[in-house]
C-alpha cells in the first residue's frame, strides 16, 4: 500500500485505518455501538462511507477490511453494498451481497435501494423473491419504501398495490416515509386519485410529499387538481414550481407550462436552478414556438445559465424542433462540457433536417471525443442514412451496434434499418429482415415496408404485406388510408370493404390535419378543410393564383393519398384545403418579403403537398420549412432537402 492509498482511507488528522481499528478477539469487537453497526468499529464505518462516489477508494477500503478481518462483521456488507452502489458499481455491490456470511434485512435493504435507483430496477423482483423464500425475511419499512420506488420506476401498479396491502397489514403502517413513496408510486403509475387517498392519511406532510402529488396530478393531465393543491400548499418553493411546470410539460400541456413560468416570474421566485428553465425551453420546443424559445435563450444568458449543460442541451433540442438547425448547431458548439445527450440531441436534430453528411461527421467527432453512443444515437444515425439513401453506411452502423459498442438493437432500430432498405429498393432484403428479426413486427414495421412497395410498384409484395398489416388491426388512421388505396389500385374491392369494416368496428377516425405558423408577431392554427373567415378570401384567392401558375409549370395533382370513394374534382378540392397550404399562404401574405416561412404539421405531408411546396418556394422565392410528423422539409428554389427520400 503506497502513501496515496493510505491517505485515501485516513480520517482528517487521524492515523491510518489499520492503526484505528482494533482486531476482533474471539470473534467479538471491543467496540460497543448501537443499532446494526454495533460490531464494526467507527473508523471502519467512517472509512467505508467516505469512499462513496469513488470506485477506486471503495475497492481499496474493501480490500483493507478483508485483510484486517472486518469485512464479514455485521453491518460491513450493508455499508459496502451502499458504497459500491453510490460509486455506480452495482455488480460489485451484488458480489458484496452474495459474499456476506449472513443476509439480514439491513443487507437486503441496502441492495434493494441500490437496485431501485439503477438503470435495471426490474432486478429487484428476483431479489425480493429470494428474500421471502430463501431467507424467510419479511419486508420492513425500509424495504417497502425501496420496493415502492421500484414499482414506480417500472410503472407496475400491480406490484405497487401488493406492497401497499402488505404495508397496511404490517407494524409499520403509520410510517410517513413509506406513505410518501406510495404517493409517488401511484402518481407514476397513472392513478393520482389513489395517491391522494394515501396523501390524506399522512399526519405531518412535508414539502416533498406535497410536491410529489402536485407533480403527479399535473403529469397525469389533472391540471385543475394540480393547481388547486398547489395553491393550498403552506409554502411554495422553486422546487415545487418546477415540479408543477414539468408535470404540465409531461402531460403535453406546454402552453400551460409556459404560462406558469411567467406567473412564477411575476411572483418573484428566484431561479437559482437550471432545471426549471430547461423544462420550459422543452415546452417551447414541443410547441415549436421559435419566438418564445429565443426569448428563453436570452433569459438563460441573462441569468448566467448558458454554461449549464442541461440548458444547453434543451436549447439545442428547441432550435432543432423549431426548424432553426443553424442556431441549434451554434448553441451545441458553444457547450463547453458535453455528455452523450448533447451529442445525440444535435445528431438527431441534424438527421431530422435531412443533413446526413453532417450527422456522420458529428458521429466521427463524437467517437474521437471518447463518447460512447447510446440506443438513441443509433436511431438517429440509421434514420439519417435512411432519409439519404446511404444503404451501405446504414448497414455498417446497424451491425456495429452490438459488435463494437455492446448495444443490442431494439425494435425501433430494426424498423429504421428496414425503412432504410425498403426506401432504397432493397425490398426482398427488407422482407427477409422482417421475417428473421428477433421481434414481432409491429404496425410501423409493416407500414414502412408497404409504403416502399407502393413507391417501387411491387404489386405482389404490396398485396402480401398489406394482408399481414391488416391482420394486426392497426390503430393509426393513416395506415388504413394506405391499405385502402393499395387494395383499390389493385382492384381488390373485397379487401377495401374489409378495411372499411374494421375501421367502423374499431371506431377509427382519420386524425384531423392541422398546421401551425408564426408570421411576424402573429401566430395562427389552420385545420384541413377550414379557412378562417377573417382571412378566407385573401388566402383562397392567393392559393388559386398559385395553382394557376403551378399548372403552367407542369403541376398535375396527385390524388393517390385521398380515399378512393371521392370524385376526382372532390379529391383535388380536398388537397387544395390541406392545412399546410393554408398556413404557407398565410405566412407569405403576412410576413416580410424574403423571410423564412416555418410551418409545423401534426401529420405526415402528403405527396401532392410536397410537390406543391416545391413549386411555391420557386414561384414566391421564399424558403419554406415544414416540420411534419416524420421529419423536416426545407423547400427552396423548387427543391427539397429530403431529395425525395421521405
Amino acid at each position: 500500500m503506497n502513501g496515496s492509498e493510505t491517505a485515501e482511507i485516513k480520517g482528517k488528522g487521524t492515523a491510518p485505518l489499520e492503526h484505528q481499528i482494533s482486531r476482533p478477539r474471539g470473534g467479538r469487537s471491543n467496540f460497543e455501538l448501537p443499532s446494526f453497526l454495533c460490531m464494526l468499529p467507527p473508523a471502519a464505518k467512517a472509512a467505508i462511507r467516505a469512499t462513496a462516489g469513488s470506485p477506486r477508494a471503495v475497492r481499496r477500503v474493501h480490500a483493507r477490511l478483508l485483510k484486517e478481518g472486518f469485512a464479514d462483521l455485521p453491518s460491513a456488507p450493508a455499508l459496502l453494498v451502499s458504497a459500491y452502489a453510490r460509486s455506480c458499481l452495482l455488480p460489485d455491490a451484488r458480489r458484496a451481497f452474495d459474499d456476506a456470511p449472513r443476509r439480514d434485512l439491513h443487507l437486503y435493504s441496502a441492495l434493494l435501494a441500490a437496485v431501485s435507483r439503477s438503470p435495471t430496477p426490474a432486478l429487484a423482483l428476483p431479489l425480493l423473491r429470494r428474500m421471502l423464500s430463501d431467507d424467510a425475511l419479511r419486508p420492513d419499512h425500509f424495504v417497502i419504501a425501496s420496493l415502492a420506488s421500484t414499482a414506480a420506476r417500472l410503472r407496475s401498479l400491480r406490484l405497487g398495490r401488493q406492497l401497499h396491502a402488505h404495508f397496511v397489514a404490517s407494524p409499520y403502517s403509520a410510517d410517513d416515509v413509506v406513505k410518501s413513496s406510495l404517493v409517488d408510486m401511484y402518481c407514476k403509475c397513472g392513478v393520482p386519485q389513489d395517491a391522494r387517498k394515501v396523501f390524506d392519511s399522512i399526519g405531518v406532510k412535508n414539502s416533498v410529499v406535497w410536491t410529489a402529488l402536485v407533480s403527479g396530478y399535473a403529469s397525469n393531465g389533472c391540471t385543475g387538481e394540480a393547481i388547486d393543491l398547489f395553491q393550498s400548499m403552506p409554502a411554495r418553493s422553486l422546487f415545487t414550481w418546477t415540479a408543477l411546470i414539468s408535470g404540465f410539460v409531461k402531460a403535453g400541456n406546454n402552453t400551460g407550462a409556459v404560462g406558469l413560468f411567467v406567473e412564477m416570474r411575476r411572483d418573484g421566485v428566484r431561479i437559482d436552478d437550471a432545471f426549471v428553465l430547461a423544462t420550459v425551453v422543452g415546452g417551447a420546443a414541443d410547441l415549436a414556438a421559435l419566438v418564445l424559445g429565443r426569448q428563453l435563450h436570452g433569459f438563460a444568458l441573462k441569468l448566467g445559465f448558458l454554461s449549464s449543460m442541461i440548458v444547453g442541451n434543451a436549447l439545442v433540442d428547441m432550435y432543432s424542433k423549431c426548424s432553426d438547425i443553424h442556431s441549434a448547431r451554434e448553441v451545441f458548439e458553444g457547450i463547453t462540457v458535453r455528455d452523450v445527450i448533447s451529442w445525440t440531441t444535435i445528431l438527431v436534430g441534424e438527421a431530422q433536417h435531412g443533413r446526413a453528411e453532417k450527422v456522420l461527421a458529428l458521429y466521427n467527432r463524437m467517437l474521437l471525443a471518447g463518447m460512447k453512443p447510446n440506443e438513441v444515437t443509433f436511431v438517429g444515425l440509421i434514420y439519417a442514412c435512411s432519409h439519404a439513401g446511404l444503404v451501405q453506411k446504414g448497414r455498417q452502423i446497424f451491425y456495429s451496434m452490438k459488435r463494437e459498442y455492446g448495444v443490442k438493437p431494439g425494435l425501433q432500430h430494426y424498423t429504421c434499418y428496414l425503412d432504410l432498405l425498403s426506401r432504397s429498393g432493397y425490398l426482398s432484403e427488407a422482407e427477409e429482415l422482417l421475417a428473421t428479426m428477433p421481434y414481432e413486427p409491429d404496425e410501423a414495421s409493416w407500414g414502412a415496408l408497404l409504403s416502399a412497395c407502393k413507391k417501387h410498384n411491387d404489386t405482389q409484395m404490396c398485396l402480401r404485406v398489406a394482408d399481414n398489416l391488416l391482420e394486426l388491426r392497426p390503430k393509426d388512421p393513416s395506415t388504413y388510408i394506405l391499405l385502402s388505396n393499395v387494395y383499390a389500385v389493385n382492384c381488390k374491392w373485397d379487401s377495401v370493404a374489409k378495411v372499411r369494416k374494421i375501421m367502423a368496428e374499431m371506431e377509427i377516425r382519420k386524425e384531423p390535419g392541422y398546421s401551425w405558423i408564426e408570421a411576424g408577431k402573429e401566430s395562427r392554427m389552420f385545420h384541413a378543410g377550414e379557412v378562417p373567415l377573417d382571412v378566407g378570401e385573401e388566402i383562397t384567392g392567393f392559393l388559386e393564383e398559385l395553382v394557376s401558375e403551378m399548372r403552367k409549370r407542369g403541376y398535375v395533382p396527385d390524388t393517390s393519398s385521398v380515399m378512393h370513394d371521392l370524385e376526382e374534382h372532390e379529391k383535388e378540392q380536398h388537397l387544395f384545403l390541406h392545412s399546410e397550404r393554408l398556413a404557407v399562404a398565410f405566412g407569405i401574405l403576412k410576413s416580410p418579403p424574403g423571410s423564412v416561412i416555418r410551418v409545423v404539421k401534426n401529420l405526415r405531408v402528403c405527396g401532392d403537398c410536397h410537390t406543391v411546396m416545391k413549386f411555391i418556394s420557386e414561384i414566391a422565392q421564399r424558403k419554406i420549412i415544414v416540420r411534419d410528423a416524420s421529419r423536416f422539409h426545407h423547400f427552396e428554389d423548387g427543391n427539397c432537402s429530403c431529395s425525395e427520400f421521405w
